[in-house]
């Protein structure tokens, strides 16, 4: 029994030695996987893409992602080479700029705080982009996530604002469903003309409605849309208690003064 052990671990030592001598890490299980892998700006500045660098790396809300593949739009003369090549400054995650498309030193930074809903949709898609198309390789350690990984307060407030775009977006969606806007058109000599068709707005649908003046709460103004006539009010379709007018009866809605109120078009005179 004891000769089989110390032939099991001379064995044991001999596999050893061949793994050591094939540059096998004893630990490199205790490494992170690569899209776990901690970048400082310093690190992240050695893959822009120019000669004799490792590769090219994007950062975008702290996340990094190979984009050696798209060398021709974010290599050095590439379209988009603020983003991560040589133009960009070094290290740096220049989130902003893919809401904004300001490329200049001012624009490459990672600051979207203030930015409008649709700009932060616009982060959202990039970022799905990346996401779908590239190889993450880590995360940027500075202003989303700290030096262990863990998301910070910027990047909670960031997503945030992306949900609640997400969630205006959604609305605002419903809201050209329930009210699609009106086709118009204007000319000195007859004064301003809305009508609404089955398409209209890019809705398609199987109504035409008539035109409306539309104030959404908060805005001073009014933007003219097409309301359905027939049937129960928007979101009530198994009410069987209704007046059969549609949405006519909004509290948000008004007619346009001299037009007959079913008219599917209205003119008003200069």
């Amino acid at each position: 029994m004891r000769r089989g052990a110390a032939a099991a671990a001379a064995l044991l030592c001999l596999g050893a030695a061949c793994l050591l001598g094939r540059g096998f890490d004893p630990r490199a299980w205790l490494l992170p996987p690569p899209r776990h892998r901690l970048l400082s700006a310093a690190e992240l500045a050695r893959y822009r893409g120019a000669e004799g660098e490792p590769g090219l790396y994007l950062a975008v809300l702290g996340r990094v992602f190979d984009v050696e593949r798209g060398r021709k739009h974010y290599g050095p003369g590439g379209a988009y080479s603020g983003l991560a090549g040589p133009v960009c400054p070094s290290g740096r995650d220049a989130t902003r700029a893919f809401a904004t498309g300001d490329f200049t030193p001012m624009g490459l930074v990672d600051d979207v705080s203030g930015l409008l809903p649709g700009e932060m949709l616009a982060i959202q898609s990039w970022l799905s982009f990346y996401s779908d198309n590239y190889d993450p390789v880590g995360k940027l350690v500075g202003r989303f996530y700290d030096e262990n990984g863990t998301p910070t307060e910027a990047l909670r407030q960031a997503e945030a604002a992306i949900e609640e775009a997400l969630t205006f977006k959604a609305e605002s969606e419903q809201r050209k469903q329930q009210f699609p806007p009106c086709n118009s058109e204007w000319s000195s000599a007859k004064g301003s003309r809305f009508w609404c068709s089955r398409q209209s707005g890019g809705v398609n649908r199987d109504w035409a409605g008539v035109p409306r003046k539309l104030y959404r709460p908060g805005s001073r103004g009014s933007d003219c849309v097409c309301v359905r006539t027939t049937g129960p009010p928007w979101g009530q379709p198994d009410s069987s208690e209704h007046s059969d007018r549609g949405d006519l009866d909004n509290p948000h809605l008004e007619q346009y003064d001299g037009c007959h109120p079913l008219a599917e078009q209205c003119v008003l005179r200069v």
